[in-house]
């Protein structure tokens, strides 16, 4: 594993290196916070052991840093401090870092914790097979193109404003900002057991084609609370469950399955639904052509209440700037591809 070493002291950085070397770790470094940010944003070094105090960006401010930007995949942050402190542990926690190392640190140690933090970065491979089989169920329609990508990154978009809002009863966190953008692509996971003849429909559908599209929330809900039973500690799959049954649940009460209104569909599927609809709206269908931004932002500004929890429609319009520059950057992607 290449490992990002992360220290204004010169000696100190090749004493980290060495250490790291001889357990047989490739190390790539940096003398501040902001020289590793772009370090990690290409994506070539998936942990960091970094000093606590340092000049420019400390660590504290690099562990913030790491979490609240999209970083090509989950970065492990491990802290070298003097710190020894409970008050700090919890400062250094609340600011992301996985980990701590007290300096002068121990060699043997040090390997230990990297070693800890590898078996943690294989997790990952979960997140890709979760977006796999919600990228089988996409293929089923050619025409949906990067919905999944978009969705969740409007999702990641709309968690993180609400973050740092704080307001009752919308206190998201980094975790749940992160489980987000690993679970709605599943939204529609259901839809695995909607025949061609309906889900491939060129056209609108029939009140009993749609009573038949409408129960691929019960079915996706119904798949992964049969995986739940089996792993009843996986978070993750709670938060999937929530979004597939609920994500077409209304504001008003008046979606569907269970006609849920305002917080009783869970926050997650609240979220969903807006970053749903509004790539519904703007994607191109062989029954409809996109729609243009600002004719979708006055969709749901107006159905905000209705169809639209209030509060997510006003993270919606003060991100709408990510939303477009998402919107533009998968479909260059496509048309690349």
């Amino acid at each position: 594993m290449r490992i990002l070493t992360v220290d204004d002291d010169t000696i100190s950085l090749e004493m980290l290196n060495l250490a790291l070397t001889q357990a047989g770790h490739e190390v790539e470094s940096a003398c501040d916070g902001k020289g590793a940010m772009e370090i990690l944003r290409t994506g070539r070094c998936r942990m960091v052991v970094t000093d606590w105090e340092m000049p420019v960006m400390n660590g504290l401010e690099l562990c913030k840093a790491i979490r609240t930007e999209a970083l090509p995949g989950y970065v492990y942050t491990i802290i070298l401090t003097s710190h020894s402190g409970s008050i700090e542990t919890v400062e250094g926690l609340s600011a992301g870092a996985d980990d701590f190392v007290v300096k002068p640190f121990n060699p043997s140690e040090l390997a230990v914790r990297v070693r800890a933090g590898e078996r943690i970065l294989s997790m990952e491979t979960r997140d890709v097979t979760i977006f796999a089989m919600a990228k089988l169920v996409e293929s089923r329609d050619p025409e949906t193109g990067a919905h999944l990508e978009r969705v969740r990154t409007y999702c990641r978009a709309v968690s993180n404003w609400l973050a740092g809002q704080k307001k009752p009863g919308y206190e998201v966190d980094g975790a749940f900002c992160q489980m987000i953008f690993l679970t709605s692509p599943l939204h529609d996971i259901g839809k695995v057991g909607i025949p061609d003849s309906i889900l491939l429909k060129p056209g609108r559908l029939n009140d009993r084609e749609f009573e038949t599209m409408k129960r691929h929330t019960t079915l996706g809900a119904s798949t992964l609370d049969a995986a739940l039973r089996q792993f009843p500690d996986a978070k993750f799959l709670v938060m999937a469950r929530d979004i597939a049954q609920s994500h077409h649940e209304r504001f008003d009460g008046t979606g569907y399955p269970d006609g849920l209104a305002g917080a009783n569909i869970p926050l997650c599927a609240r979220i969903v639904a807006i970053a749903d609809v509004y790539d519904a709206l703007t994607s191109k269908r062989v029954y409809k052509n996109a729609l243009a931004h600002d004719v979708a932002r006055s969709i749901i500004i107006e159905e905000s209440g209705s169809h639209f929890d209030p509060q997510i429609v006003a993270a919606f319009r003060a991100t709408e700037q990510e939303f477009i520059k998402t919107r533009e950057t998968f479909t260059e992607t496509a048309a690349a591809a």
